[in-house]
């Protein structure tokens, strides 16, 4: 019997063929062949061998790296990047490392264009045609690079554009350069999406290079009206018409125009298309969303079609996305290896969740700054709806099935309500949401919350519940941070390609990846000191594992090995517990359809057997779901069934129900029954239908313990995956015991100096008001130099952290705007802050320069105005007093521009830099 390796290959080899590659064993090389050939088990450095090594046009230009079915991708990017960059000398190569990579079970494909600006890794229907790959090989850049391009240098012309319209065209284009390959333009109606969509076409099509535009219409009508706004657009540049520079097909049959660069097209046609049929126009012209009830309840998968191959469009625009085609065409869209753009007015939960929450009109976050004292740490939780309190889908929604062993996904609707606990959670069920935006809020949160300032992730360490968890959430970190392979990676012990050891090396001394995922592999003993952020996405009942699971981020490190591995940080001063799952607060411890109630949950059909309901449809309904049950269970679940029904499978049920409904075999039990020689009565046909139902019922009727094991069955067989709901953040900032910590030190600043006003000088200065003695460099050292035996050795940004974090009671004490880095300086604000809590917390350079513009505007109401070469030598002051606290003679000696300023100025300068002291500082 084949191996499940063997069988991912006999796949493999069935696709690559169909996608125009010849394959070939190593001993029978012939590179002429064909265009393009895939070697199988090619030898490599190091006496490696790659299970394919992709050749075109006689050149190597790509892996296959060959899995089992059901293996999780993400970890195998490690052994497929070695390959790439192991050839033997003796091949000839397009380049090396060798830029394409695909990673495959026969069921599950990735793939990685190493020629990207951020190569990271995406699902792929099947494998790209020879031809694609070395046209991508031999284009002075890629598409990813050109939409990046196009964002960043290209001013658009706004003629004829409402202020929407652009600002959806741009925010689209900035989530196109972040690589995010799913977007969503919610637009009022009237406003003129479709307009807007060919405004973007347009732009894609002759400043980014796209090869083919699909735009999916809800019916056929739809795509008349859509190639008029084609026909009518005039171009901004040149002032033709787009169809006199582009070819555009209205899509009628089932062949695709190959030299068209926008094709037209209802989903339905296209799915026919896929399928090499045929559909006549009265089918074109319904909605796709009437035809997912009526034309097919299950439709037949779509399977690869090699005259319409994956790449054939670049980008798919979805016109009124919000109509559910989803829920039954959704296989097509995601046969495409494209950038999915949809369009809609009223947007669903389900297309919500299908364009990864990703609505293109809004984004931003914030960018702010601080550090807290090394060794202790600060917890920052974050709540989320679906985290604490489960969901609930309502039947008729449609969900993704994935199987846990071999972890293919379909997509069936459900017949009943779908709800679950939070404890359900990545294991009966995946919510994407949920993970979603627990790691939207962490990313949103890192730079304004979690470390403010900082431009570059810290190290952070993401517990998982599970090898599956895990890479699921792996997936959605790099989506959400727009970063590629390198910057998030999973570490357990599935990965493979490179020694889990090594990985953590990496994760420890280099500076990527930024992200690790692991489930226990990291918990215990595993030094990285770099750390700064260990994150719970997994609930931990041993009080000891937990402590050992925190303990990651207690080490702390030498300056220049910190900066090597995060550049943008000077001193690891604390690291912090991202709590997604409320472990820090948790308590621990050392023919006909057989579907003829398809809307009756599984457990009412059971339970109506067990109180005596015999009919027809119930039997039949029950048999039904029972045989699609048999298709998904292991063969221990199935040994169990078995015990517990006395020898009989899930399959061997269904057909005794079958059977006790079947009219011929009702009429043979009732001849069986009756007298010989007399002719059945329907009373005879009545008993015997009886008979055969209660007997056939009675395994299910009698056997609760069997039908808790059905209802197992279905809970567990497969994983659902939650698209429907949307998951809502209840609450995300610091708990309550970091909370009470911060309030306490900014308690124990104001009662210090209170207590010193008297006795340091920078502290006299800052409580006379006005001030009556100008602020040195040299005041505010000592001031630092105070504070650090009882506040820590970098007693700044430890100070001004606990505020940020809720240390003062004013909702106007924090100003929006942080500097990056908190300097000595900042101590004037802090005081400033402490003696008024009204006073907004504001770096002192930003309150130095408010200053300088106020007393400008003073000097030019009286009149006084300066030169421009006065003017700079006023900035130039200005920012001695934002990095020193006041400006002097010395400042100016020893920067070597006393002259100049002398000269600019003459005795005036004394008395004006006087002026600057006292009023730039007050």
């Amino acid at each position: 019997m084949p191996s499940p390796e063997e069988l991912a290959r006999e796949k493999i080899d069935k696709l690559l063929t169909e996608c125009g590659w010849i394959i070939q064993n190593r001993a029978t090389i012939n590179l002429s062949a064909s265009r393009g050939v895939a070697i199988r088990e090619a030898l490599l450095k190091d006496r490696d061998e790659v299970d394919y090594l992709l050749f075109v046009d006689g050149k190597a230009i790509g892996t296959v790296e060959a899995k089992p079915e059901g293996y999780t991708l993400t970890g195998v990017e490690e052994q497929s990047g070695k390959y790439g960059k192991g050839l033997l000398d003796i091949y000839p190569k397009w380049r090396e490392p060798l830029p394409f990579a695909y990673e495959s079970t026969g069921v599950e494909t990735q793939f990685t264009n190493q020629l990207d600006p951020s190569p990271k890794s995406r699902n792929v229907f099947a494998f790209h045609k020879p031809e694609t790959l070395l046209e991508w090989v031999q284009s002075e850049t890629q598409l990813n690079t050109r939409l990046a391009n196009l964002f960043a240098a290209d001013q658009m012309p706004t003629t004829n554009l409402w202020s929407a319209q652009i600002e959806a065209i741009r925010n689209l284009e900035k989530s196109l350069a972040a690589n995010k390959r799913r977007a969503l333009i919610q637009m009022a109606t009237g406003s003129g999406k479709t307009y807007t969509a060919v405004n973007s076409v347009y732009r894609l099509i002759k400043l980014a290079g796209a090869r083919r535009v699909l735009f999916l219409v809800d019916r056929g009508n739809l795509g008349d009206q859509t190639l008029k706004e084609f026909q009518q657009f005039v171009t901004p540049d040149d002032g033709r018409k787009f169809t006199e520079l582009y070819n555009v097909q209205h899509l009628q049959s089932a062949q695709l125009d190959r030299v068209c660069r926008v094709c037209i097209s209802t989903i339905q046609r296209l799915y026919s298309m896929l399928r090499g049929e045929e559909i006549d126009a009265e089918i074109d012209e319904r909605s796709g969303y009437e035809l997912r009830e009526s034309l097919w309840k299950q439709p037949p998968p779509v399977v690869y079609n090699p005259n319409v191959p994956i790449e054939t469009f670049d980008f798919i625009i979805t016109d009124e996305c919000h109509r559910s085609i989803y829920n039954l065409w959704r296989q097509v869209l995601e046969y495409f290896d494209a950038y999915l753009i949809g369009l809609t007015a009223t947007p669903s939960k389900q297309t919500i969740g299908f364009f990864n929450k990703n609505l293109v009109m809004e984004y931003g976050h914030e960018h702010a700054v601080t550090d807290n004292v090394n060794v202790p740490y600060d917890v920052y939780k974050i709540d989320t709806e679906i985290t604490t309190a489960g969901s609930r889908v309502e039947k008729g929604f449609y969900v993704d099935k994935r199987d846990r062993l071999t972890r293919k996904v379909r997509w069936e609707q459900l017949d009943e309500d779908l709800a679950y606990q939070p404890n359900e959670l990545d294991r009966a069920v995946v919510a994407p949401d949920q993970i979603r935006t627990v790691i939207r809020t962490f990313r949103d949160r890192f730079f304004t919350e979690i470390f403010p300032g900082r431009t570059v992730v810290p190290k952070t360490l993401i517990f998982a519940k599970d090898d599956s968890h895990a890479d699921d959430i792996v997936k959605i970190v790099r989506e959400e941070f727009g970063k590629g392979n390198d910057f998030c990676q999973k570490i357990t012990y599935r990965t493979t390609g490179a020694k889990p050891a090594d990985l953590i090396q990496k994760f420890r001394n280099s500076p990527l990846p930024r992200i690790a995922v692991t489930v226990d592999m990291i918990a215990t003993g595993t030094d990285i000191k770099p750390l700064e952020i260990v994150m719970f996405m997994r609930s931990v009942k041993s009080r000891s594992f937990f402590e050992q699971m925190k303990g990651r981020g207690v080490r702390v490190i030498s300056d220049t090995d910190f900066q090597s591995v995060t550049p943008d940080a000077k001193t690891k001063t604390h690291f912090v517990i991202v709590d997604a799952v409320g472990v820090c607060e948790r308590d621990k411890t050392d023919s006909r359809p057989l579907e003829q109630k398809p809307s009756v949950p599984l457990e009412k059909l059971m339970e109506h057997i067990a109180i005596g309901a015999r009919e027809a449809e119930l039997l039949s309904s029950l048999a039904g779901r029972l045989i699609r049950l048999e298709k998904r269970i292991e063969p221990g679940v199935r040994a169990e069934v078995e015990k517990l029904s006395g020898g009989k499978t899930l399959t061997n049920i269904a057909r005794d129900l079958l059977d006790a409904i079947d009219p011929d075999k009702i009429e043979a039990q009732a001849g069986r029954d009756a007298p010989p020689g007399r002719p059945l009565e329907p009373p005879d046909l009545q008993s015997a239908s009886e008979k055969l139902a209660k007997e056939a019922a009675k395994v299910i009727a009698a056997n609760p313990d069997l039908r808790k094991k059905i209802l197992d069955i279905q809970r567990i067989a497969d994983q659902t995956i939650d698209t429907v709901s949307q998951d809502k953040l209840l609450f995300a900032g610091a708990d309550a015991k970091t909370s009470e910590a911060a309030r306490n030190t900014v308690k124990s600043f104001r009662d210090y100096i209170e207590q010193h006003k008297a006795e340091i000088g920078a502290l006299q200065i800052l409580y006379s008001r006005p001030f009556k003695k100008r602020l040195t460099e040299e005041s505010l050292r000592e001031l630092e130099a105070k504070l650090k035996p009882e506040f820590g050795p970098q007693p700044v940004p430890t100070i001004w952290s606990a505020f940020e974090k809720g240390g003062t009671r004013s909702p106007n004490a924090l100003a929006t705007h942080k500097s990056q880095t908190r300097r000595f300086t900042d101590l004037v604000s802090l005081v400033r802050t402490a003696i008024e809590p009204t006073t907004p917390l504001e770096p002192f350079e930003e309150h130095v320069r408010q200053r300088f513009a106020s007393w400008l505007e003073q000097k030019r109401a009286a009149e006084i105005t300066f030169t421009a070469d006065q003017f700079a030598w006023l900035e130039k002051m200005r920012d001695y007093v934002s990095a020193s606290g006041s400006v002097d003679r010395e400042h100016l000696e020893a920067d070597n521009v006393l002259g100049p300023i002398y000269k600019a100025f003459g005795e005036k300068l004394w008395p004006l830099m006087d002026e600057l002291n006292l009023t730039l500082a007050a």
